[in-house]
C-alpha cells in the first residue's frame, strides 16, 4: 500500500497526522462561496427581469382596458345576430337638484349601449337603483329576465357607488338590453342618518331623472315614453309594462304585499277617477302610493324640471306623494288593472308583487287583512 506524506502549505494548509494515510486536497478559502454567490446573483437578476416584464404586461393591459374601452356592446337577438351601437359619454358633475346635494366627484359618467329601436311604441324607461350585496347579481338577473321580454324598453340602472363596479358593468354588457349605466354615491351626511329618516336609493333615482332631462330636454317633443321606478328586489308581470305604456300623465295600480297589507290600491269611483287610497300607512297623504304603484309620462317629467325626490324636509313614506304632488292632481291619475278592481287579488298579485312568500288561498279584492311582519318588504331600494 503506498505511503503518503504530510502536506503543508504555509499556515493555510491543514496538518496531517503521521498515523493517517489520507490525501488532502486544499482549496483556497472563499473560492466555492464566490461561485455560489455568482449563481445566486444571476438567478436573482433573471427572476427580477421576469417579474418586471409581467408587471409591465399587467399595467399595459389594465391601462388599455381603462382608456380604450369601446363604447359598444354585442347585441344578441333571438336569431343570434350581432350588432353594435355607441354613444358618447356625458359627464354629470353638477348636483342632482338644488338642496339635494351629491358629493363632488361622486357622480359617474353615463354609458348607453344597445341598438336604436324603431319608434313604434313609446319607450319605457325603468330607473333602478342598486347597491353592492351578496344577492345583487341574482336579483338583477331576475329583473333583467323580465325586462328582456318587454319591447322598446330602456333600463337606467344607477349604482350607489363612487365608481361603477365590475360586476354590474359586465352583467349589463352581456344581457342584451338597451341600457344606461350611472353611479352616484349617497352622501356621507345621508348615509349616517337614521334609516327611518332618509330612505336609500333617492339620490340614485334623482340622478336617473336628471339623465332623462339632460338627454331629452332639448328635444322633448320628439321623444315619447313612460318613466317607471323599478326596484331590483321586486318581481313584475309583463302585463304591468304593457298597461303603463299608454300613460298620458300618471298611471296607478294596486301593489301587493306592501305596508303590512295584502295589497295597497287606489280607490276608484264609477266614473273611473281616483278619489282615495286603500292603505294602512298614513292614508291621508295626497298620494298614498308605493314607489312601485305608478308610472309617469316622459313629457311630464321633462316639462317639470323642479320635480325630484326631496332628500330634506320630507317625512318618511311621503317621498312618492311629494313627487307626484309636483306633477299632477288627484283627478289626473289614470287607474289601470281594470280600474284597480280586478275580480281577485291573485290577478293583481301577478300584475305586480313584492319578493315575499305568496299565500295559497284566493282572496277577494275587498279584503284588507294584514299578512304580518314576515311578509313585509322593508328594503327601500
Amino acid at each position: 500500500m503506498p505511503q503518503f506524506t504530510n502536506v503543508s502549505y504555509c499556515k493555510e494548509c491543514l496538518e496531517l497526522d503521521e498515523n493517517f494515510a489520507d490525501i488532502i486536497v486544499w482549496i483556497p478559502a472563499g473560492h466555492g462561496t464566490e461561485q455560489e454567490e455568482d449563481m445566486l446573483t444571476i438567478r436573482r437578476a433573471v427572476f427580477t427581469l421576469i417579474l418586471t416584464v409581467l408587471l409591465w404586461l399587467f399595467l399595459i393591459s389594465f391601462w388599455h382596458q381603462c382608456h380604450f374601452k369601446p363604447l359598444s356592446t354585442l347585441w344578441r337577438d333571438r336569431n343570434n345576430e350581432v350588432g353594435k351601437s355607441t354613444k358618447n359619454c356625458t359627464e354629470l358633475n353638477d348636483d342632482c337638484v338644488m338642496n339635494n346635494s351629491v358629493e363632488p366627484g361622486a357622480v359617474g359618467k353615463e354609458h348607453t349601449y344597445g341598438p336604436s329601436q324603431p319608434n313604434i311604441l313609446p319607450t319605457i324607461y325603468v330607473i333602478t337603483p342598486t347597491y353592492s350585496r351578496p344577492v345583487q347579481k341574482a336579483e338583477l338577473t331576475r329583473l333583467a329576465n323580465t325586462l328582456l321580454h318587454v319591447p322598446n324598453l330602456h333600463w337606467i340602472i344607477v349604482e350607489d357607488s363612487i365608481n361603477k363596479t365590475l360586476l354590474v358593468s359586465r352583467f349589463l354588457q352581456g344581457i342584451g338590453l338597451n341600457y344606461t349605466h350611472l353611479n352616484v354615491k349617497t352622501t356621507r351626511r345621508v348615509r349616517r342618518a337614521k334609516v327611518h329618516l332618509v330612505p336609500r336609493g333617492m339620490a340614485q333615482r334623482n340622478l336617473g331623472l336628471r339623465w332623462l332631462r339632460d338627454t331629452f330636454g332639448h328635444s322633448a317633443a320628439d321623444h315619447h315614453g313612460v318613466v317607471y321606478f323599478g326596484d331590483d328586489d321586486n318581481t313584475y308581470s309583463l302585463e304591468l309594462f304593457e298597461e303603463m305604456r299608454s300613460t298620458r300623465k300618471v298611471s296607478v295600480w294596486p301593489v301587493a304585499f306592501v305596508g303590512g297589507l295584502r295589497y295597497e290600491s287606489p280607490k276608484v269611483n264609477k266614473m273611473g277617477k281616483v278619489y282615495g287610497w286603500k292603505t294602512k300607512f298614513s292614508p291621508r297623504r295626497p298620494f298614498a302610493i308605493d314607489m312601485a304603484g305608478f308610472a309617469v309620462n316622459l313629457q311630464l317629467i321633462l316639462s317639470k324640471p323642479q320635480a325630484y325626490f326631496k332628500l330634506k324636509g320630507v317625512k318618511t313614506g311621503h317621498l312618492e306623494s311629494k313627487l307626484l304632488a309636483e306633477l299632477v292632481t288627484l283627478s289626473d291619475l289614470e287607474p289601470k288593472a281594470a280600474n284597480c278592481k280586478k275580480g281577485r287579488s291573485r290577478e293583481i298579485k301577478t300584475l305586480l308583487w313584492a319578493d315575499v312568500p305568496v299565500a295559497s288561498e284566493v282572496l277577494s279584492i275587498d279584503e284588507e287583512h294584514a299578512f304580518g311582519p314576515a311578509l313585509i318588504t322593508t328594503d327601500d331600494y
